[in-house]
């Protein structure tokens, strides 16, 4: 099987890497964190500008109908440089879940603003009770005249300390429905949550929050829950391109830290203990970028099986490489390592963070082992 990336995807790779590098450095994101700041919105407009927020969405929506191997490569370019700018939360959950549930009107009225640059949007489903499980919400939606009113609690949602609106789940009379919400409206609470990785996210508290039916994607029942799950997974192979260049960073880092550091007269990277301890590293960097390719291929199959058996073992594997390099960077850079003043402790939190979000080590691993033929 061929994995060479095409020249279009090649200066796709490029240009991302000299946008971080140019407008987004780990100084920008540690000057954001100062100010409790979650993003830019002017870099996030000139990401519209780009049209990276586009790339996902078919022709018809507006976007450049591109597929999950141009999201990956941007994800990894953006996770090596800590750019906080929420894709993965607003293109890549809520944006295509928009996508694939809404109607061309709504895709007007709320995709296109985010795909501009405009707006960002963020996708509420996990609930204290669930975890990880989305197909049964305690958050419910019930009809009041031509509307709806809906009531229930959001916790992480991603992207949300500063979106414009969220793509809620909710149960109805049918079965889970899907609802867009302003994030200034009526019985809407917006609580930011601090987060391990600085990057924050949001807790909602709807209080009979009253929305109208064109706030409503598609019909609820199982469509509605297949199109969530489906986005859910595609986030979580876009967390695994991501992780995977926060480990590539790390491991970077590294190197470069021992053969730089002095002991002894030497650079400590003369050493051959520390030497194999790099290659180590290595191994499980390659490791984890061949399982975020499988995840991301899969993340477009149409059986649900199959994607969600690649994605489960991409995940777990984040977990368990991404920890041992993340483990591995802060021993070999010693005491600075542990110091909040060097850059390989935000990418250490940042891991800790891809780690835990659309399901844990023992969710997908739990997912994995209860799938067919197994």
């Amino acid at each position: 099987m061929d994995f060479e990336l095409s020249p279009e995807q090649k200066m796709l790779a490029q240009t991302v890497a000299s946008f971080a590098k140019q407008r987004s450095p780990v100084e920008r994101f540690r000057k954001l964190r100062e100010q409790q700041q979650p993003w830019d919105p002017q870099v996030w407009a000139h990401m519209g500008e780009l049209g990276w927020l586009s790339v996902p969405f078919s022709e018809d929506a507006g976007g450049f109908g591109a597929g999950m191997v141009e999201v990956a490569i941007i994800v990894e370019g953006l996770g090596r440089a800590l750019a906080p700018e929420p894709y993965l939360a607003s293109v890549v959950l809520a944006g295509m879940t928009l996508a694939a549930a809404g109607s061309q009107d709504q895709h007007e009225r709320w995709l296109t603003p985010m795909m501009e640059g405009e707006t960002a949007l963020s996708l509420a489903y996990a609930e204290r009770a669930t975890r990880y499980d989305h197909g049964e919400p305690g958050t419910v939606a019930a009809r009041d005249g031509s509307g709806w009113r809906i009531s229930g609690e959001k916790v992480f949602a991603l992207g949300g300390a500063q979106a414009q609106h969220f793509v809620v789940s909710a149960q109805t009379p049918d079965g889970l429905g899907l609802f867009v919400l302003d994030a200034e409206g009526p019985g809407v609470d917006r609580r930011v949550v601090r987060t391990i990785d600085g990057q924050g996210a949001a807790q909602l508290v709807l209080d009979g929050a009253t929305v109208g039916d064109e706030h409503r994607l598609g019909e609820p029942g199982p469509s509605a829950r297949s199109v969530l799950g489906h986005a859910i997974d595609r986030g979580a192979a876009a967390a695994c391109s991501e992780g995977l260049g926060v480990a590539q960073t790390m491991l970077d880092m590294t190197v470069a830290h021992l053969k730089e550091r002095e002991q002894f007269g030497v650079p400590i990277g003369a050493f051959q203990v520390l030497q194999h301890r790099a290659v180590d590293m290595f191994v499980e960097v390659q490791l984890l970028r061949s399982m975020s390719v499988l995840a991301t291929v899969q993340s477009e199959h149409d059986d649900p099986q199959v994607r969600q058996r690649a994605i489960s073992a991409a995940k777990a594997t984040l977990a368990s490489s991404g920890r041992f390099v993340s483990h591995e960077a802060i021993q070999l850079h010693g005491g600075i390592g542990i110091t909040d003043e060097h850059d390989i402790g935000l990418y250490f939190k940042r891991m800790l963070s891809l780690n835990a979000v659309l399901g844990d080590e023992q969710h997908h691993v739990e997912r994995f082992a209860a799938g067919a033929g197994f």
